[in-house]
C-alpha cells in the first residue's frame, strides 16, 4: 500500500493544515489516495485547483481523489461535478480524525454521497493542531482561524467561517514542545491574526499572546508573526516590537490599496494615512523593521489616479516585499458586481507595482552589504535573516541552526554570505 499523495494550493495556513492532515490520514491508515487542499482566494485559484485535480487523476489512475480546502468549502458542487473527484471534504471536516477514519473504507470508490461539507459558520472553536512543523528549521503554529470581516473582494470568510482563537495556554504548550524538538523559529499563523483573542474570556489581544510566549518560552530563539491587519495592532504588540529582540523585525501587512475611496469600497478598516502612520511608528520602535504587503491591482472602479495612490504607498510606507494580486472577480462577492477595470489596465498596473517592489527589494539587498546577520539555515546553503531575506552560502552550514555571517554580495532576490 502506498502513502496518500497530498497537493497544497494557496496560503501558508493551507500548508500547515496539510501537515496536520498527513498525520490524521496516517493514523487512520489511509493509503492509495490523492488529497488536494484547494484555495478560493481568486477565480484563478479555483481554475488551478481543477487543473491540479485532473493532472493528479491522470498520474494516479484508480486512486480516490479527495478534494478539500477553501474552494471545496465555498463551492462543493463545482468539485462534486468533476468525474475525477471521489469526495469533497469541508474545511472543518478535514481536521477531524473521524473523517479520515471514514475515508479508508475499501468501497470508497463506489460512494454515492460525494460531499462532506457542513455549515462552516456554525463552527465555534479551533483546535491547536499539534504538528512537528515544516522541515527541521521553522515551525508554524496556527493560533486563529476564520474571519469576522467582510471585505467586498474576499470569499475566504465563507470558506473559513467566523474568527476562532486557540487559547493561549494551548499555544504556549505547543511552542514549548516544538522548542524541545529543536526548532529555533516559530511562526504564528492564522486567517486574521490580529483578531486573535476576541472570542476568548477577557478578550486578550495578539500582543498579549506574543508577550506571554516570549516570557513563558525563554528558550525560543525567534518568534515571527505572519500577515497582520495593521489597524488592529494593539499596544502590547507595539511594545513587543520595541522591546523584544526575539520578535523578528519583519511584518507582512494586509494593506490591499493606497487610495481612500478604493479602501472604502473594499470595506477595509483603515485609510491610507493609517497605513503610513503604522509603518512610521513601527520603524521608530524597531529601526531594522522590514515590511511586506498585499496590494490588489485594478480593483473595480479604480482610476489611474487612484492606482497612483497605491503605487506611491510603496515608497510612503517603505514597503519591501510586495505580494501583488491582479484583481479577478470572485463570484458571490460584492466586488464582482461593481464596474470592472479592463484586463489590460489591470495587468499593466500589476506590472508597475511589481516593478516598484523590485526596486525596493534591490535597495534592501544593497543596504545589507557588509552587515552581520543572524541567519536561520533552511538548507545546507540557504537561510533567512531575521528580516526574512534569503541568503545563499558558498559552503555548507548546519541546517536548522542559526549562524552569524557577513553579507558579501547579492543576486536579484537573495543575499550572499
Amino acid at each position: 500500500m502506498n502513502a496518500p499523495v497530498f497537493s497544497t494550493l494557496g496560503c501558508r495556513l493551507n500548508a500547515y493544515e496539510t501537515e496536520a492532515m498527513k498525520e490524521l490520514a496516517a493514523t487512520a491508515g489511509l493509503s492509495n489516495a490523492v488529497v488536494v487542499n484547494t484555495c478560493a482566494v481568486t477565480a484563478e485559484a479555483v481554475r488551478k485547483a481543477k487543473q491540479e485535480i485532473r493532472r493528479l487523476a491522470r498520474e494516479n489512475p484508480g486512486a480516490p481523489i479527495l478534494v478539500t480546502g477553501c474552494a471545496a468549502q465555498t463551492e462543493p458542487e463545482t468539485f462534486a461535478g468533476m468525474a475525477e473527484v471521489t469526495r469533497v471534504i469541508g474545511n472543518h471536516e478535514k481536521m477531524q480524525a473521524e473523517t479520515w477514519q471514514s475515508l479508508r473504507a475499501p468501497d470508497l470508490i463506489g460512494v454515492t454521497e460525494k460531499v462532506m461539507v457542513d455549515d462552516i459558520m456554525s463552527v465555534k472553536e479551533t483546535a491547536g493542531h499539534l504538528i512537528d512543523g515544516f522541515g527541521r528549521h521553522r515551525a508554524y503554529v496556527q493560533v486563529q482561524n476564520g474571519c469576522d470581516h467582510r471585505c467586498t473582494f474576499c470569499i475566504i470568510p465563507f470558506g473559513r467561517g467566523n474568527s476562532r482563537s486557540v487559547p493561549a495556554g494551548v499555544v504556549i504548550e505547543q511552542i514549548k514542545r516544538l522548542v524541545g524538538k529543536g526548532f529555533n523559529e516559530v511562526v504564528l499563523t492564522g486567517v486574521d491574526l490580529t483578531s486573535w483573542g476576541a472570542d476568548l474570556p477577557a478578550t486578550p489581544r495578539l500582543g498579549d499572546l506574543v508577550m506571554r510566549i516570549l516570557k513563558l518560552v525563554p528558550d525560543l530563539p525567534r518568534l515571527r508573526i505572519s500577515s497582520i491587519d495593521s489597524i488592529e495592532a494593539d499596544e502590547n504588540l507595539m511594545q513587543a516590537i520595541a522591546t523584544e529582540s526575539r520578535l523578528m523585525p519583519h511584518l507582512h501587512l494586509s494593506l490591499q490599496a493606497g487610495d481612500d475611496m478604493i479602501l472604502k469600497r473594499m470595506k477595509r478598516r483603515h485609510l491610507r494615512d493609517d497605513a503610513i502612520r503604522f509603518c512610521e511608528d513601527a520603524r521608530k520602535l524597531r529601526p531594522d523593521m522590514v515590511f511586506g504587503a498585499d496590494i490588489i491591482a485594478g480593483f473595480p472602479t479604480e482610476t489611474e489616479a487612484m492606482f497612483e495612490n497605491s503605487l506611491k504607498l510603496v515608497d510612503d510606507c517603505g514597503l519591501t516585499f510586495l505580494h501583488v494580486f491582479p484583481f479577478s472577480p470572485r463570484k458571490g462577492t460584492p466586488a464582482a458586481r461593481m464596474p470592472q477595470v479592463k484586463g489590460p489596465a489591470i495587468r499593466d498596473r500589476a506590472a508597475r507595482l511589481r516593478a516598484a517592489g523590485a526596486v525596493q527589494v534591490a535597495a534592501h539587498l544593497d543596504a545589507q552589504q557588509g552587515q552581520m546577520h543572524r541567519i536561520l539555515m533552511e538548507g545546507p546553503r540557504l537561510g533567512r535573516t531575521e528580516q526574512f531575506t534569503e541568503v545563499d552560502f558558498a559552503t555548507d552550514q548546519p541546517e536548522g541552526q542559526i549562524v552569524t555571517a557577513c553579507i558579501t554580495g547579492r543576486s536579484d532576490q537573495r543575499l550572499r554570505a
